[in-house]
């Protein structure tokens, strides 16, 4: 096999030694300042001292003057030590910080939330400054996710809303409409939304956010019922229920537009249903006759009072 240019390839260097450069004869350039006792190439600059070699291998390390000359016509100026670069490297050795290998409860400066359940709060005097997780529970038309809203921007801690039926409304194509009735396609989504809803919950609460959820949760149908938020929370959410009356909930209901408004009859079996709530231990808010800063503010009332003694549900 012949080399570039019809040349014999050159023989192979020994480790330990400079490769040559074979196709010139002479040593690449930058080797002979890598041997020992090699002296400068090139003429000496002027005021340069003359070349004094340095002692042979073996003789014990060099004896440095404390420092070095000062060239003619300069004042004195001595210049930073630099270490030689290492092999392969024609910059500053580079830098390592010594980093922690990265967590994997947190998605940079966000906390992911722990595995398990949200646990319950300690009970403090009120609830403005406590991180809390609660559920509104109530019919179409009671005016939980306004109600919702308005607490959440009034307390004094960071506080999110999410409401069940928001969160439904992501599915744009195929979307489970609420007025083609309750069939497997429409509970499918249901409880997607609803673990979603219980993701986001413990998240917010990991990272010290307060979080209020609105849902209209029945007392009689497992599927939709408390068991599934306390699977996806855990037994620190505190719900509460708020239940109008009948005309009330009508005439709210009368308000909406699109796929929130639902027939009287629905209303009225809905509002028939959540009436199971009496007597199940919950707190139930009759709002009729309240607007919505003052139901917010039974809300917390209601709130500071669970705290103080934890309903078993």
């Amino acid at each position: 096999m012949q080399h570039a240019g019809g040349a014999p390839p050159p023989p192979p260097h020994a480790p330990g030694q400079p490769p040559h450069d074979w196709a010139q004869g002479i040593e690449p350039e930058g080797t002979a300042r890598l041997r020992p006792n090699a002296p400068p190439a090139g003429p000496p600059a002027p005021g340069t001292p003359p070349y004094q070699p340095g002692p042979p291998p073996g003789a014990g390390p060099a004896q440095l003057p404390a420092h070095p000359p000062t060239p003619q016509g300069q004042g004195a100026h001595h210049p930073a030590t630099q270490q030689p670069p290492g092999q392969g490297w024609h910059g500053p050795a580079p830098q390592h910080a010594s980093a922690r290998p990265p967590s994997r409860d947190t998605t940079g400066h966000v906390a992911l939330p722990p595995g398990g359940p949200v646990p319950m709060p300690q009970a403090p005097e009120g609830t403005g400054a406590t991180t809390l997780a609660v559920l509104l529970i109530g019919p179409a038309g009671a005016g939980k996710t306004t109600v919702a809203r308005y607490w959440a921007q009034h307390r004094r801690v960071p506080t999110a809303h999410i409401s069940l039926d928001d969160v439904r409304e992501w599915v744009c194509s195929g979307f489970a409409d609420p007025q083609s009735g309750w069939n497997d396609h429409s509970e499918a989504q249901y409880r997607l939304a609803r673990r979603t809803c219980g993701f986001a919950a413990r998240n917010f609460l990991a990272n010290g956010i307060s979080c209020i959820l609105d849902d209209a949760v029945f007392p009689d149908r497992p599927v939709v019922g408390l068991g599934g938020w306390k699977r996806h929370v855990g037994p620190g959410l505190l719900p509460v229920v708020l239940l109008p009356g009948l005309d009330v909930v009508l005439e709210r209901n009368a308000e909406r537009s699109g796929n929130r408004r639902l027939s009287d009859e629905e209303v009225a079996g809905i509002h028939g249903r959540m009436a199971g709530w009496y007597g199940s231990g919950l707190p139930i808010i009759d709002n009729s006759q309240y607007d919505v800063p003052t139901t917010a503010r039974l809300l917390d009332d209601v709130l500071a009072r669970t705290l103080a003694s934890p309903p078993n549900w």
